[in-house]
């Protein structure tokens, strides 16, 4: 007798990951499969579109194995994805014509500054978004002028184009199905938030083609069924797609208006629900689809950062500093404070509130007392700062106090950046049990789609808090290293030329 498992398919910047729950949504199988990120150069930053896909074929045979689980035993799929990061492929031979540009690439930022003085307020009223190489919309235009000049194999339907999760969900159906979901399209800057369609305004000015594009629809429907010969032998309906970042939202249960949670990965990203009602940030934050169901679409404040997690990789993997990030919490410790150091990692610009593309990392306090120990200590601060600067103006533009907040992502297992987050921030962070949210929320989503939930409240009833930290610091000392930290960022910024 076949098993009810719920796959959560999971693909993250720096690797894709797996996660199959029982019907009680026990975690009983997990696989994980790096991703590679390439830098051609300064500001730039790809996929192989085919090695993302390769990584999520390993990462589920992983969770399978993990979970002695056989392919009759998936009832169906959820996926979540990186989110602004786009593929061109061509449509009869599945290859994509360039690689993947990463969400964190910044090669169109020429580009969308020209853009600015004519077509800022147009965008943002109409899409919710800033004009900034972030999003999904400079990123195709640069592909197709390089590979599609005159826009005739776009035109003639000999090119396909989307964000990460219509690639997955193609390469999956055995290329049957195009589509993706409301929270996915919100964050292309192609997306009319109100009319919950694309903009053919906007689609005309990026040199777009509407028939590269996917349909768009609700985040919990149906995307077609697995080809069991693509798929490792597995032929399940797709019933969930979402942004990892919306999906952690999901698996965070935060499904109530003015309920905040956030993912600590590669970057960190702060989202608040904000119920059926768009808000409009005059600080920078974002307005984004949370998800779509019925044809209904719930909202949410978005802030990003860049650079969290990936300042621990370069730690690792550029300066040398640690093997493993699983060192940092103690090297913190032991630096015993901050030594008047600095970390602004801003490798690639900064995201909200500054939105500064040219901005670029810096370390500033530098002594001849400065350890080792301090730069990690300054490394793992320098995402505390950040996400407090986002914390605020999301308070701000929201009208909503926030009182607690739900974290999730690789970091929260480092309990020094855990309570010196609780300390700048002044409120009680909550960890769940299950830590792979955003794996969660797409199975949750996955689901619904199938009819095995009824809502999202049901769903949200299964999330459990594993700790929780309270806030020991003294406002005094909070208020120094918070004006310091501004200091220190308005010196890296405007850098790069």
């Amino acid at each position: 007798m076949a098993r009810r498992l719920y796959l959560g398919l999971d693909q993250g910047t720096t690797g894709t990951t797996a996660i199959l729950f029982d019907e009680h949504w026990r975690l009983v199988g997990r696989g994980y499969q790096e991703i590679r990120q390439y830098y051609p150069r300064a500001g730039w930053v790809e996929h192989d579109p085919e090695e993302i896909w390769y990584s999520a074929l390993s990462a589920v045979r992983q969770a399978m194995n993990a979970a002695g689980a056989v392919p009759r035993d998936i009832r169906c799929l959820g996926l979540d994805h990186e989110g602004e990061s786009v593929v061109v492929w061509e449509k009869t031979t599945g290859k994509p014509v360039y690689p993947a540009i990463v969400w964190q690439d910044r090669r169109t930022a020429a580009y969308a500054d020209s853009l600015k003085a004519d077509y800022e307020s147009a965008i943002r009223e109409k899409t919710g978004l800033l004009i900034d190489p972030y999003f999904s919309a400079t990123k195709l235009k640069w592909i197709l002028d390089r590979v599609d000049l005159d826009r005739s194999a776009s035109k003639n339907g000999r090119l396909l184009a989307g964000t990460m999760d219509v690639w997955l969900n193609w390469k999956l159906t055995g290329g049957k199905f195009l589509r993706t979901d409301a929270s996915t399209a919100s964050r292309t800057m192609l997306y009319h938030l109100q009319k919950g369609a694309w903009d053919w305004d906007i689609l005309d000015l990026m040199g777009l083609a509407p028939c590269i594009l996917p349909e768009i629809g609700d985040s919990a429907a149906y995307f077609g069924e697995t080809d069991p010969e693509a798929f490792l032998d597995i032929c399940c309906p797709i019933t969930g797609v979402m942004v990892d970042q919306q999906a952690a939202l999901l698996g965070q249960a935060c499904i109530a208006p003015g309920t905040v949670k956030t993912t600590y990965g590669t970057g960190c990203f702060m989202l608040m629900n904000s119920g059926e009602t768009p808000v409009l940030s005059e600080s920078g934050l974002l307005t984004t689809v949370a998800w779509q169901l019925d044809g209904k679409r719930t909202y949410a404040l978005d802030g990003g950062i860049y650079i969290a997690g990936a300042a621990t990789q370069w730690l690792r993997d550029g300066a040398g500093i640690i093997s493993d990030a699983s060192q940092t919490e103690g090297m913190a410790l032991r630096a015993g404070g901050n030594g008047g150091l600095y970390f602004v990692p801003s490798f690639t610009g900064l995201a909200a509130p500054y939105w500064d593309s040219y901005a670029r990392g810096m370390m500033i306090g530098i002594t001849g007392g400065t350890s080792q120990d301090h730069i990690v200590r300054a490394t793992l601060e320098s995402t505390a700062y950040q996400v407090k600067d986002v914390l605020d103006v999301m308070a701000r533009d929201s009208g909503v106090p926030i009182t607690v907040m739900r974290c999730d992502g690789g970091s929260t297992c480092n309990r020094f950046l855990m309570q010196f987050q609780a300390d700048i921030l002044n409120i009680p962070l909550e960890i769940p049990e299950i830590s792979d949210t955003t794996a969660l929320g797409a199975a949750y989503m996955a689901a619904i789609g199938v009819g095995d939930f009824s809502s999202l409240w049901e769903a949200a009833d299964h999330w459990k808090r594993r700790c929780r930290y309270e806030p020991t610091m003294s406002a005094d000392q909070r208020q120094s290293l918070l004006h310091h930290w501004h200091r220190a960022v308005e010196r890296a910024r405007n850098w790069a030329e």
